[in-house]
């Protein structure tokens, strides 16, 4: 698959973004061509398109299908494995957002409600640091709570809400 110019440069960049995000290059890479292509690829386009290793392709689709953004499907009259990523914008939004919130968010809570307790019973532990402790479990729990309430939201409604932007800020005022 030849790619156009600036196809090519929206995929190295997006596999940058990618490094910054903790998610390796070659993911990244491949996300962003599946979900620019218009049709199915398979693992060999893939390779040749991008020109990485094919078990790079590999594993790196294994790990796209871990997080629920590629998946297989199949074409008549061909055997092989061909993929497909998610096309709407706002689901690839909240894939990402639930994955990485059971990945990383959910892990640290735990960790932390652990510490909260354990606090309790630390006598080596100073007050203003069990606070600071508290402080950010408090906030964390505040985002993973406001983030149940957003979630299951249609798009649209999601949409409206982003677009009111600074809107809802002003109408509650500066504290």
């Amino acid at each position: 698959m030849m790619l156009a110019p600036t196809m090519q440069k929206y995929i190295l960049h997006w596999g940058e973004m990618g490094t910054r995000w903790g998610v390796n290059r070659t993911v990244a890479q491949i996300h962003a061509l599946l979900f620019l292509a218009n049709k199915p690829l398979t693992a060999e386009e893939i390779a040749d398109t991008l020109t990485v290793a094919r078990s790079n392709v590999s594993n790196s689709l294994k790990e796209l299908q871990s997080w629920g953004l590629v998946r297989i499907t199949h074409l008549v009259g061909d055997r092989r494995d061909h993929f497909l990523a998610l096309q709407d914008v706002w689901e690839v939004f909240r894939v990402i957002m639930e994955e990485r919130k059971r990945r990383e968010i959910d892990p640290t809570l735990s960790v932390l409600r652990e510490c909260a307790l354990e606090a309790g019973q630390d006598a080596g532990l100073e007050e203003a640091t069990k606070i600071k402790m508290d402080q950010v479990l408090d906030f964390l729990e505040m985002l993973t709570a406001s983030y149940d309430d957003y979630k299951h939201l249609p798009p649209a409604t999601l949409q409206r809400f982003i677009k009111m932007g600074g809107k809802v800020a002003r109408l509650l005022g500066s504290d």
